[in-house]
């Protein structure tokens, strides 16, 4: 009979790569073009589609995406820009590198986004935007963000990382926000090993991206180098280096087109979890409004004092039961720089703290099988009883 100790391990979020993905890599590079080319672009087109947006660029990141939005918003020394402490460094960071000052906003305790009032209360002559983290795939409320931001004048960014199949209580999530940024690395719901997107409405937005995402130029190399393209291009501005490879899109048109069929696994799997694990000391995701659809990135639990374990207790057992989790997030006030840099400390942000110290993410992939899933559950319920 086989052990905990010697069964595969269920790691955290294993990437869904099928036959479809495989065999368009292997044509692209027997093409002879890998960097940003033709499916690229057919890769930003068809993700336009997908999420209702008038424009799509493939980045290298959703880093870049958000660096490039605020950007093209105008954000610079001197502006402020609110956010959540309860995401990943580099929705903050962005913020930084523009000479800009992030602010944060407590967030929801059940939804664990952004709060809106929170937000409201946050603002100052000097705020100039706002980004909203859908996080784990829940809906942020973009209808009180959509007022707010029209109300004050700023810009709505959305950090929809976790988020790429989520529709919010303003429509789906990509067509609604000013800019959505969102997330191919490979643990994500839509992978394409690293990688992102930014979508917008704003065609000016979207070509002064283009050319600041490629080093300023005038010209990408598929412009440049095929045989219908022109060798001689300006230098319009200081750019940086943050295309997508064609390489990276052939991964992505199989995962888009399986977009659906993932998102059904994984809900089904989020299901089953709240079905089993219903009766446990801990706390379950919040279920989403009618008309809305949760992205299913996270399957993030609460793990209480009354469980009579930490939350890093409890992620140490399922690791020696060779049950892989994470913690999202850390909240961006509690590491140092944050601490030392803004002058926040530990009490600022009490939900997004108590958050913090709780969270614990299941596995959650749609390349889980059903064995999987079980032996998540009785991992779980072991520990907690």
């Amino acid at each position: 009979m086989r052990t905990a100790s010697d069964a595969p391990y269920v790691a955290l979020a294993r990437p869904a790569i099928g036959a479809d993905e495989i065999a368009e890599v292997i044509a692209t590079l027997e093409s002879g073009w890998l960097t940003t080319g033709p499916r690229v672009a057919a890769f930003e087109q068809a993700f336009a589609r997908y999420v209702g947006a008038p424009y799509a660029l493939g980045l290298n990141s959703c880093t870049a995406a958000l660096h490039l939005s605020l950007l093209a918003a105008g954000i610079g020394p001197g502006d402020e820009v609110i956010t959540t402490p309860l995401t990943f460094c580099a929705t903050a960071n962005t913020i930084i590198h523009t000479g800009a000052t992030p602010v944060f906003a407590d967030v929801n305790p059940i939804t664990r986004n952004l709060d809106p009032v929170a937000v409201e209360q946050a603002i100052t002559p000097r705020t100039r935007a706002i980004i909203v983290v859908h996080l784990g795939g829940h809906p942020a409320d973009m209808v009180r963000f959509q007022h707010l931001a029209k109300t004050h004048d700023l810009t709505l960014i959305e950090d929809a990382a976790h988020a790429v199949e989520t529709v919010s209580n303003a429509g789906k999530v990509g067509a609604v926000a000013d800019f959505t940024c969102f997330s191919f690395y490979s643990t994500k719901n839509l992978t394409t090993g690293e990688g992102g997107m930014v979508t917008t409405a704003d065609g000016t937005a979207d070509g002064f991206m283009r050319t600041a995402g490629l080093h300023g130029l005038s010209r990408n190399g598929w412009n440049r180098y095929a045989k219908s393209g022109s060798a001689h291009y300006e230098v319009l501005l200081a750019g940086f280096k943050y295309n997508m490879m064609d390489l990276q899109a052939a991964i992505g048109l199989g995962q888009l087109a399986r977009i659906d069929e993932m998102h059904a696994r994984r809900a089904a799997i989020a299901a089953e979890y709240d079905r089993a694990l219903a009766s446990l000391p801990i706390v379950r995701p919040a279920d989403v409004a009618c008309g809305q659809r949760h992205g299913h990135h996270l399957y993030a639990v609460q793990i209480p004092g009354e469980c009579g374990r930490t939350r890093d207790q409890v992620q140490a057992a399922l690791a020696d039961r060779g049950i892989g989790t994470s913690i999202h997030f850390r909240a961006l006030h509690l590491h140092r720089f944050y601490a030392e840099r803004l002058g926040v400390a530990r009490g600022a942000f009490p939900c997004a703290e108590h958050l913090s110290d709780t969270l614990l993410s299941l596995p959650l992939s749609a390349s889980l099988g059903d064995e999987d899933v079980a032996r998540v559950i009785d991992a779980v319920s072991d520990v907690l009883r």
